[in-house]
């Protein structure tokens, strides 16, 4: 893999977290409090980019039940398969029809080879998003959570996603009406692993709420 590539795995990961606890108190306290996070990571494939578009703009829970009851329609979740399903077959399976319409439209360029999935794991940062984010339904937060959970890359930070703002936010103790500009000023020290520091992040909106995970 190029250097320019940088990527977490089971061999680095609670290393990285440590090393982020070392530099920043906050990331420390919520390490101390609640352990290290888990290492969220997803296979590099169709079937997750369909649970991650499942994810958009919807809880969590809403998102899983709708891709369990897709998975137990056709089993493991392809493009050929999924391309031969009715849009009621696919509301039956909770997906909207804005949904309906990004997971055909994400089939329909995987089939025809405009997108090739096992090529991004050779692409840079950038070229994956640009290559993700001209599938319509594949927004800067979808490619993002893609680079991160299933590429393995080290420095994301989606402030399109809810959960890290506010865990973000409570952490730091910033005001409500924060810039993203500010935001990802604060997040600027933890480059080259802003990754990691999500997932700290998203560690401690979990578990301070509660939340049980499935998927």
């Amino acid at each position: 893999m190029p250097p320019r590539l940088q990527t977490f795995s089971s061999a680095n990961f609670q290393r990285i977290c440590r090393k982020l606890a070392g530099q920043d108190a906050e990331l420390a306290r919520i390490i101390n409090q609640y352990g290290l996070p888990p290492m969220w990571t997803r296979p590099a494939t169709f079937q997750t980019l369909i649970l991650t578009i499942l994810e958009q703009q919807v809880s969590l829970a809403s998102a899983y039940a709708a891709f369990k009851k897709l998975k137990e329609k056709i089993g493991l979740v392809t493009p050929a398969k999924l391309i031969l399903l009715t849009d009621e077959e696919l509301r039956a399976c909770y997906f909207s029809r804005q949904k309906i319409i990004y997971a055909r439209e994400l089939a329909k360029a995987i089939q025809s080879k405009q997108l090739k999935l096992k090529r991004l794991a050779l692409l840079s940062d950038e070229e994956v998003r640009n290559e993700l984010i001209s599938i319509k339904g594949i927004g800067h937060w979808t490619a993002d959570v893609y680079l991160m959970h299933a590429l393995q890359r080290t420095d994301l930070f989606p402030l399109g996603d809810i959960a890290l703002v506010n865990s973000l936010k409570e952490a730091k103790r910033l005001a409500k009406d924060i810039s993203k500009e500010a935001m990802l000023q604060i997040a600027e020290p933890w480059r080259p692993y802003r990754t990691i520091a999500a997932m700290i992040l998203w560690h401690a909106y979990i578990q301070k709420r509660g939340i049980k995970l499935r998927g």
